[in-house]
């Protein structure tokens, strides 16, 4: 079961120290394998709070791509977004619990004031075109410029093709979006949210992608932390980074393997 939000631009940021706050109460776990499932509950404690940004020019199909992942769901009727949104979904990978956080914003130039607070702690990004709008796939440079500028270096990108199912309306091939995300060192998927084509494997990808970062940014920073300060009886924090996108607890030291 997933849940969802909508809110006004204006309440932002009360809405990001709530979601800062809940990175505060995150165990740390470190990953074994990269097994990946989706678990129904939200109210489960979790062991990594990820949080992923949809990005992208309005009407390419972010909303409804998070509604198929988040809820199952697709939605004739979808407007474009006012403000921001953003859904969980609890994921199982290998034996811990991540909580993805996807965040989708409106697309339209005049909300791009709120675009250093929007990738602020985000591990991944889903960057969207419409397959039949070729404006749109022009536009992805732009978006992935102001990715890079706002965004943390080793975020995980994708970037998606979307309504695949209108693909005898096509104004940009395949070939394209491949060539495009290949020069730019990022992946590439073409999905489809009304038939639901690739879309869980979208999201589980970028997850388990991020998780394999994650856990070795983990490993290293418990390996840094024995050779300089000796070994702490009681739980510890552990800041994966500086911009705290990942605060963990931990009780007892043990490594992992990619």
């Amino acid at each position: 079961m997933a849940s969802i939000w909508t809110y006004p631009i204006y309440t932002y940021k009360y809405i990001y120290i709530f979601e800062h706050s809940l990175f505060l109460l995150l165990k740390e776990s470190v990953m074994k394998n990269s097994s990946v499932f989706m678990v129904d509950s939200v109210d489960e404690d979790c062991d990594y709070l990820f949080k992923a940004v949809l990005i992208g020019d309005s009407g390419v199909g972010k909303s409804n791509l998070l509604s198929r992942f988040s809820k199952g769901e697709f939605r004739l009727d979808s407007k474009p977004t006012i403000g921001v949104e953003f859904a969980y979904r609890n994921i199982k990978v290998g034996d811990r619990l991540v909580k993805a956080q996807i965040w989708d914003t409106a697309g339209q130039e005049r909300f791009r004031a709120i675009t250093s607070s929007y990738y602020r702690g985000a591990l991944g990004s889903i960057l969207v075109y419409d397959i039949t709008r070729r404006k749109s796939f022009e536009n992805v440079e732009k978006w992935l410029r102001e990715l890079r500028e706002y965004g943390n270096s080793d975020m995980v990108i994708v970037l998606v093709g979307n309504k695949l199912d209108l693909s005898h309306s096509r104004e940009v091939t395949e070939e394209e979006g491949r060539n495009f995300a290949e020069a730019e060192g990022i992946c590439f998927m073409e999905t489809s949210a009304l038939e639901n084509v690739n879309v869980d494997r979208l999201f589980l990808d970028m997850i388990s992608k991020i998780h394999e970062i994650t856990s070795h940014k983990s490993l290293d920073t418990k390996m840094d932390d024995q050779t300089s300060a000796s070994l702490h009886a009681a739980k510890e924090i552990i800041h994966i980074d500086d911009d705290n996108e990942v605060t963990a607890t931990k009780q007892s030291s043990y490594c992992c393997s990619r």
